[in-house]
């Protein structure tokens, strides 16, 4: 077990206080410190093993959530829902509220798609170190579970289930026997990688709705979203042919 040094021990139980964990919990602050390394800082000595065990921990942490809130649900149900509460967006959610990018050793810059996969590693990670303290839980359930049950209830009440092309193009198939089409081109305005590109979705020719993204693939689906959170509203339109 390595000594982790006074400063950066102290700077941990900030983070542990933060989480709701007390100093009897016996954290292992090697474990942690680990966890909250980035292979920047070493290619050694980093938190990649810790974030595998910790995406295990995270599944078995959802699973039990939805087994406990929902237990009439359909495995495929359960199946849908935790591929969302695991994903890395949700993940670097969760690590926004605790701020946990301020207590992560790296070197570098790391701005939208980037940042969201260092958080969400990161997260992983930490509940590894978590789990390995107990070898159990119970370092895991008493903060973790209520932001895994509102997330949960917030994506059952989403009919998109935050694939918005998908829901966009089951919708227009549904209503018009269309298929909404995307023009995806590079923004000559963007000043942030996540701005890079600009996409249009249509149907027909009427314009449904515009993004922005890091990717091709991401523009396309804020130009769903948009799109998608505007169908209540479009309900009597008729599109272009």
């Amino acid at each position: 077990m390595s000594m982790v040094p006074p400063q950066r021990q102290k700077s941990l139980r900030r983070l542990m206080d933060r989480l709701g964990l007390p100093d009897d919990h016996g954290i292992r602050w090697d474990l942690l410190d680990l966890a909250l390394t980035h292979p920047s800082i070493s290619p050694d000595k980093n938190y990649e093993q810790l974030e595998f065990i910790g995406d295990a921990v995270v599944r078995l942490a959802a699973s039990e959530v939805l087994y406990a809130e929902y237990p009439d649900e359909p495995v495929g149900e359960f199946a849908a829902i935790r591929s969302i509460l695991v994903s890395d967006r949700t993940l670097a959610e969760f690590a926004h509220r605790y701020n946990l990018k301020k207590y992560l050793a790296y070197h570098g810059h790391y701005h939208g798609a980037g940042e969201i996969s260092l958080l969400a590693d990161a997260f992983e990670a930490m509940l590894g170190a978590l789990f390995l303290t107990t070898n159990d839980l119970s370092l895991v359930h008493p903060w973790l579970d209520e932001h895994l049950r509102h997330k949960a209830a917030e994506i059952k009440q989403d009919p998109a289930r935050e694939n918005y092309k998908d829901a966009l193009q089951t919708w227009s198939q549904g209503e018009y026997q269309k298929l909404p089409t995307y023009q995806v081109t590079e923004n000559p305005e963007f000043r942030h990688e996540e701005e890079r590109f600009l996409a249009e979705v249509k149907l027909g020719d009427t314009l449904l709705g515009k993004g922005v993204g890091r990717s091709k693939k991401a523009a396309e689906q804020a130009a769903a979203r948009m799109a998608f959170e505007a169908i209540a509203p479009l309900e009597n339109f008729s599109p272009q042919p």
